[in-house]
């Protein structure tokens, strides 16, 4: 099974079993922490599964339709799983605010804690698999949920902190005042993920250590004099790179100038094997890099074999 999706099965399963839990619990006890963490666990369940549709289809190979493919679905759930995570965050605050003017006591306390220690332990497992996925994958929804369930491994933390002072302090209080903290670590880690599929959904370029690596790799090969106008990007599964090499021999034939070219993809498709690459190299036989990048063919000198 394809990685990403294995990885979003999984956090469904594992959001469902502590959504469960934590409502049972915390509607049980009273606890406005506990019942906002199960409020986002449940929150997590439905993005879990929002993910796993987006990841399916950004698999889907190019069609006549959608010539470049689906990887762009990937950020446009990314962006949607950051909407849905600022929503719970500010839910989170309006509640925990009422709890602080009411400071209403709590019940079932020792449940609580231990319903909490179980999310503790089963959320960071969790993390560490996402993060382990979306290394190996580079996969922008894999991340943003582990992201995301990595901010819920620090709430539940604190909520049970939380819960240990009221245990032993009778300061009601304190619930309120976590669900606050709780809810601006949430908005900013949705703030996060939001401008992360934003660059992706504008086509931001790929990391600046890959794009030198690319640039190096061209400025190495001994018969390519120059490039320029390179662009790069980044598309769900598929990265893509397009550039001018300009070669030092004018009167390079066409043959030799297209192996040249293959041998530069191959290097560059080395860069990152995990990936689909699209390369596209416009061969030049004389620089051109100082005309304007839309109209340069309307421009070119008139190029002579003679």
């Amino acid at each position: 099974m394809y990685l990403p999706q294995l990885a979003t099965i999984i956090a469904s399963i594992t959001a469902f079993t502590l959504m469960s839990m934590k409502l049972v619990i915390g509607m049980m006890s009273g606890s406005v922490s506990v019942l906002s963490s199960a409020i986002d666990s449940l929150l997590d369940l439905f993005v879990s599964l929002f993910n796993l549709v987006a990841v399916k289809t950004a698999q889907k190979p190019a069609d006549k339709k959608f010539n470049y493919g689906r990887g762009k679905s990937e950020a446009i759930a990314s962006f949607v799983e950051g909407g849905v995570i600022a929503i719970s965050g500010v839910y989170i605050f309006v509640l925990s605010s009422k709890k602080i003017f009411t400071s209403e006591s709590l019940e079932l306390l020792g449940p609580a804690m231990s319903v909490m220690i179980v999310s503790i332990i089963v959320t960071f497992l969790l993390v560490v698999f996402l993060q382990h996925i979306a290394k190996k994958t580079d996969n922008l929804v894999v991340e943003a949920d582990a992201l995301h369930y990595k901010t819920d491994l620090y709430t539940n933390i604190w909520i049970l902190w939380a819960l240990v002072v009221i245990q032993y302090t009778g300061w009601y209080l304190i619930d309120g005042i976590i669900g606050v903290i709780i809810s601006g670590y949430i908005l900013y880690s949705a703030f996060g993920i939001i401008k992360k599929s934003i660059h992706i959904l504008m086509d931001v370029a790929l990391r600046k250590e890959q794009v030198q690596e690319i640039q190096e790799i061209i400025s190495h090969e001994v018969q390519v004099k120059w490039f320029h106008f390179l662009k790069t990007r980044k598309s769900g599964s598929t990265k893509f790179v397009q550039a001018h090499i300009v070669f030092k021999n004018p009167h390079i034939t066409l043959i030799d100038a297209h192996e040249i070219a293959e041998h530069l993809e191959c290097q560059i498709v080395a860069l990152d094997p995990s990936y689909e690459w699209v390369i596209d190299f416009h061969l030049d036989p004389f620089d051109d890099s100082h005309l304007d990048a839309g109209n340069r063919r309307c421009h070119l000198p008139k190029y002579s074999k003679n």
